[in-house]
C-alpha cells in the first residue's frame, strides 16, 4: 500500500446517507455555506487542507472510529458547524454534519 500523496487534490466522496440527511436539511443559508467549502475542497491538494486554518482539519480522538478506518477528523463546513470525515487515499470521505461543535467530539 502507498503512502497517501500530499499534493494529490481531494477528491470529494459525498455518498453517505447520513452526511447527505444532514447537509440536505440545513436551513438555506447554512447549506450554501457548506456547498461553498465542498466547492473550495474539491480544489484543494491535501497539503492545502491540512494547512487552512478556515477548514480547521483537525484529527477526533474522543470518539472511536468505524470499523477499518484508521482515525476519523472534523473539519469546518460552516461557521457554527463541523463534519466528520476520513481521509481514503485522495478521498475525502464525509460522514455527518454535526448539529452543533460539542457533539462533533462525542461530548453531551
Amino acid at each position: 500500500m502507498s503512502k497517501p500523496d500530499p499534493d494529490a487534490l481531494v477528491r470529494l466522496d459525498l455518498n453517505n446517507p447520513i452526511f447527505q440527511e444532514h447537509l440536505l436539511t440545513l436551513q438555506k443559508p447554512e447549506r450554501h455555506a457548506a456547498l461553498d467549502t465542498l466547492n473550495k475542497l474539491r480544489k484543494m491538494t491535501w497539503n492545502q487542507v491540512y494547512r487552512d486554518n478556515g477548514l480547521k482539519w483537525e484529527k477526533v480522538v474522543s470518539v472511536k472510529p468505524p470499523v477499518d478506518i484508521g482515525a476519523v477528523y472534523s473539519l469546518r463546513i460552516t461557521q457554527a458547524r463541523r463534519a466528520i470525515a476520513y481521509r481514503d487515499a485522495d478521498y475525502n470521505r464525509l460522514l455527518t454534519i454535526a448539529p452543533d461543535h460539542d457533539s462533533t467530539y462525542g461530548k453531551k
